[in-house]
Formats: structure tokens, C-alpha cells, sequence
């Protein structure tokens, strides 16, 4: 049985259960069959991931990976700071979700305001991606039970029926931050992706700050949360979204680049 350590993991329980809710009940304003059908394409996606896709997984869990070799350092950095969290403890979970719940709500704000049909749909963009990564990330940590780091200095604790992997707080900010990021008039790109992007950003610093969570953690909930943004757009915008590597000659070597556009 999975122990939820800490308010903070309650609060995140209770506001994916919300997103949730809220998609269902308020389903006919996007249509409750489109609901149903993205979740269960959302939740089969591996069954129909190609080569480039199965790829980008690849990377994703290189990542994550190469995160957990830092996760030792990064603890060790934060945990001796005055501000770090008790054992047991999350002071500051609220006001760490707070910015992201605010681009949400200004979005929403913003579409009533000005009858913006558009704005309406990057709304119910932020909330489908939010309840599926939310949904998503509650899983891995019943599957996990990873203890936090303000719990144990072990990077390995894992099946301790504890919730730290991955960061609750990081997937919705990358979520909602990425439909931001990715929504809207190109010629505001720079300006919604600094926005989105660095709430998301700054979310995940604030929970290794705090000691409330690994490195690997965040990374994996910044690679669920775009994941999932990136389902949703693709989903909205009726197109397939292929991800490609490309290796270019420079000065001294090779440069090779990943890329996956998110809409």
C-alpha cells in the first residue's frame, strides 16, 4: 500500500481527481465522445508508436536516466539549506502549484473576457493534459513507491509504498505550461513559451529547493507533462506530429539534434 507522505500529495491526489471530474461533467462543451476517445488513445499511444516515436522514449528514459546518476549531488546541494523541507513535510506544495493553476485560470479568465472561441479550446487543452498527465503520474507513483529526499538520503529507495517519483507538482506545470508555450498567434511565441515554460521551469527548481524531490523526478514529470501536451495539440490540430534526428558536420566533430514538434 502506497503511503502519500506530506499534505502537498494530497492536495495534488484531490486536483488531478478535480481535473478529472471537471473534464467529465463538463465534457459537452468539448464533447464527451472526443473525452473518451483521446483518453483511450492517450493511454494505447505505445501500441502505435513507430520507430521515431519508440526513439524519442528512448531518449526520454536516457534522460531520466542521466538524472538519476545527479540525484545524490543535487540532494546534497539543497538539503542542508534552512529552507528544505522536514521529513514528512511539504510547506510550501500550495503556493508551488499556485503559478500553474494561474495560467490556467487566466487562460479560462481570458476566453470569457473576450468570447475567444480559440482561447476557449487552449483552455480545454491545459485541463485535458493536465487530468491525463495527472492521471498518469499517480500511477507510477503507486508503481514506484519511491521515498522522498527530505525522507531518506537513498536515491534508491524505491517500492517503499512512499510517492516521490515522479513530481505531481512539475507534470502539471509542464502541461499547462507546454499548451501555453505551444497555443496561440506565432507572432507571441517567444512570449508565451518564456511564460509557460519558465513557470514549469521554476516549479520544478522550487521542488528540488524545497528537498521535496529527486532530480530524476522532475525530469520525469517535465517529459510527461510535454508528452502529454503534445498529444493533446496534435489531437486538437488534427495532425501527426513525427519526431527526427539529423547529424550535421561542424568545426571539429558532428552535431547531432533531436527534435519533436509539438504541434
Amino acid at each position: 500500500m502506497v503511503r502519500i507522505s506530506g499534505t502537498s500529495s494530497v492536495r495534488a491526489l484531490v486536483a488531478a481527481c478535480g481535473l478529472l471530474t471537471s473534464a467529465g461533467c463538463l465534457a459537452d462543451s468539448l464533447d464527451a465522445r472526443t473525452v473518451l476517445e483521446d483518453a483511450k488513445l492517450y493511454f494505447t499511444a505505445p501500441a502505435r508508436w513507430d520507430g521515431q516515436e519508440w526513439m524519442y522514449f528512448g531518449g526520454t528514459l536516457l534522460a531520466v536516466g542521466l538524472a538519476h546518476e545527479y540525484d545524490d549531488n543535487v540532494r546534497a546541494h539543497f538539503a542542508g539549506r534552512s529552507h528544505a523541507a522536514d521529513p514528512g513535510k511539504d510547506p510550501h506544495g500550495l503556493q508551488q502549484a499556485l503559478p500553474a493553476i494561474a495560467l490556467l485560470a487566466g487562460t479560462w479568465a481570458s476566453a470569457a473576457l473576450t468570447h475567444d472561441d480559440g482561447r476557449y479550446a487552449e483552455g480545454w487543452s491545459m485541463l485535458e493534459a493536465s487530468a491525463l498527465s495527472a492521471t498518469s503520474a499517480l500511477a507510477l507513483k503507486y508503481a514506484f513507491g519511491r521515498e522522498r529526499p527530505n525522507d531518506t538520503p537513498d536515491v534508491d529507495a524505491w517500492r517503499e509504498g512512499a510517492d516521490s517519483y515522479p513530481s505531481m507538482h512539475t507534470t502539471i506545470a509542464f502541461a499547462v505550461g507546454s499548451v501555453l508555450a505551444e497555443s496561440g498567434e506565432s507572432r507571441y511565441r517567444w512570449v508565451r513559451r518564456t511564460l509557460g515554460y519558465g513557470v514549469a521551469g521554476a516549479t520544478a527548481y522550487l521542488r528540488l529547493r524545497d528537498n521535496v524531490h529527486w532530480l530524476s523526478d522532475t525530469v520525469t514529470g517535465a517529459a510527461l507533462g510535454i508528452a502529454s501536451a503534445r498529444f493533446v495539440l496534435n489531437r486538437r490540430n488534427g495532425a501527426e506530429s513525427r519526431a527526427s534526428m539529423q547529424i550535421a558536420p561542424i568545426d571539429g566533430g558532428l552535431l547531432l539534434t533531436y527534435s519533436v514538434p509539438l504541434h
